[in-house]
This record gives C-alpha cells, structure tokens and sequence, in this order.
C-alpha cells in the first residue's frame, strides 16, 4: 500500500506562483512513478507531471512547460510541483498519483491523494 497526501493549494494572482507537494508513505518502494494530475470542473482530468521515483527521468504536459517543474525530496519522500507563471486555465483540483513497477492496467496510477484546491484569480 502506498499512502499519498497533498498540499500547498490556495488562492494565488495570475502570473505568481505555488508549490504543491506530495508525501508518499507505505511501500514506496514499490513506487515507478509520481504523477500530478488536474480536473477543472467540466474539463476532462489532465495529465500534469510525472518523475520517476529514482528522479530519473520526467516529463511535462504541453501546457505546463516552461512553467511547471517537477522534484523530488529524497530525505522527505515527497515530490514537489513547483508552478509559475500560473494563469486561470491552470485553476482546478490537483491529485497526486503513483504507479508501481509492473502494473498493467487501464489507468495505471493505482494511488491517489485527496486533492488540493488550486485557485487562480485572473
């Protein structure tokens, strides 16, 4: 079992910035990848970020790069979603998400956070 849990959501101006952050806890080791998705209300739920859990390789949305940038906190077992620039096409609910080596499945991301509110005023 893996046990995802995010924050760092709010209220923010267009054109600043919020870092959302992901704590993983249970078996993640078991863990290939983190991913950050988004859902506006009435839009279809978006593929944001991904880092692989050995922080080898990532990858970034056409709408977020250049803006966004993904990490990850070895020491805190956390990924972090550091997101500039931001404008209101960005407002939505964020999840985390994990995958595990070896699952084969429809939607592979198995583990899910609760979600946090991201708000962008303009």
């Amino acid at each position: 079992q893996v046990q995802l849990v995010e924050s760092g959501g709010g209220l923010v101006q267009a054109g600043g910035s919020l870092r959302l952050s992901c704590a993983a806890s249970g078996r993640t080791l078991s863990i290939l990848n983190v991913a950050w998705f988004r859902q506006a209300p009435g839009k279809e739920r978006e593929l944001v970020s991904f880092i692989s859990w050995s922080g080898s390789s990532t990858y970034y949305a056409d709408s977020v790069k250049g803006r966004f940038t993904i990490s990850k906190d070895n020491a805190k077992n956390t990924v972090a979603l550091q997101m500039n620039t931001l404008n209101a096409e960005d407002t939505a609910v964020y999840y985390c998400a994990a995958r595990r080596f070896g699952v084969v499945a429809h939607n592979p991301y198995e583990y899910w956070g609760q979600g946090t509110q991201v708000t962008v005023s303009s």
